[in-house]
């Protein structure tokens, strides 16, 4: 009797082929959403800009499984889960790579929304500052803070343009400044938040823009994303009719580049090659809404800087031309 129970336990530790078919069905479920992301449709509930939101986090889907697979003892799922593996490491994992330095480097630029409630903005500025960069793109400037914000970087900035709630700094001249008109048409109030403007760098002109797309709200009805897709469109729209041939685009679009309600800007300008940088929430960070693209550019490793008094991080990268 002994040994038969001794011999019942045994067969009870043993791995199984035949437990955790469903843990083996969901991780290859998981796997399809990493690989196609747009297999979930989009209307209505727009759940599939929810998820390409939030798609690398998907991968604590396959640690999770992995733990109900080692408690099932389940060989069928443990093999199973090669597959989401292998996958994220294959659309993420080049994030991770430092890649190689360029020789010549065109600029380096700061991406920041500030904060409409932010109470120290000369910190804030002077950080920005000391990352050395030849560009300082901020969103949500509001007029009691502005002056300080203009002072603080006028000594190693001297050329600035401001429009509504965004401005650019430059350590180049600047020129043809000028409000970019992205407002949706169901805002009716006064709306300006985006600029154009040229940089006359060292190697040749490039086209600036700053843009700060419309708010989602997550909620039972799902992602409230139509302001900011529609405003998307029209930042898109500018950017193919720009006769510059260099482009860059600094803003918080309040979307990830994953995320199909980016699509009009993402089809048309490369987006960082290394780097997370999750800029959102500034105290746990979830996601990059704070973006940087470029248009007959690289944009390469992308950072976050410290924290300011911002809920949003700080986001720098390398521009170079070919």
């Amino acid at each position: 009797m002994v040994e038969r129970a001794e011999s019942g336990d045994g067969a009870r530790r043993r791995w199984g082929w035949r437990r955790g078919r469903v843990l083996a069905a969901l991780a290859v479920l998981t796997a399809a959403l990493l690989a196609f992301p747009g297999i979930v449709p989009n209307a209505g509930l727009r759940l599939g800009s929810l998820l390409e939101s939030f798609l690398p986090w998907l991968g604590l889907a396959v640690v999770v499984l992995l733990g109900l697979a080692l408690l099932r003892r389940s060989a069928t799922a443990l093999v199973a889960l090669l597959l989401p593996a292998a996958v994220w490491a294959y659309v993420f994992g080049p994030l991770f790579l430092p890649g190689a330095e360029p020789a010549v480097r065109d600029l380096v630029v700061v991406q920041h929304n500030v904060s409409d409630e932010n109470t120290d903005p000369e910190g804030t500025a002077r950080a920005l500052a000391d990352a050395g960069p030849d560009l300082i793109a901020l969103e949500e400037l509001v007029p009691r803070a502005l002056p300080v914000y203009e002072k603080t970087l006028a000594r190693e900035y001297p050329y600035h343009t401001v429009h509504g709630t965004v401005g650019l700094w430059s350590k180049h001249r600047l020129s043809g400044a000028r409000q970019l008109d992205i407002k949706p048409r169901a805002i009716t109030e006064d709306w300006s938040r985006g600029l154009r403007a040229v940089v006359h760098t060292p190697r040749g002109r490039m086209a600036a823009y700053v843009a700060h797309l419309p708010s989602v709200r997550v909620g039972a009805g799902g992602l409230g994303s139509a302001w900011r897709d529609e405003s998307a469109g029209l930042l898109g729209r500018a950017v193919a009719a720009e006769r510059v041939k260099s482009v860059l685009l600094l803003g918080d679009l309040n979307s990830t580049v994953d995320d199909r309600g980016l699509s009009p800007l993402t089809s048309r300008l490369n987006v960082a090659e290394r780097g997370f940088a999750f800029s959102f929430p500034a105290a746990f960070p979830l996601a990059r809404i704070d973006q940087v693209m470029a248009r007959s550019a690289t944009v390469g490793h992308i950072r976050t800087l410290p924290a300011t008094g911002s809920d949003h991080l700080p986001v720098t990268a390398r521009i170079t031309r070919g």
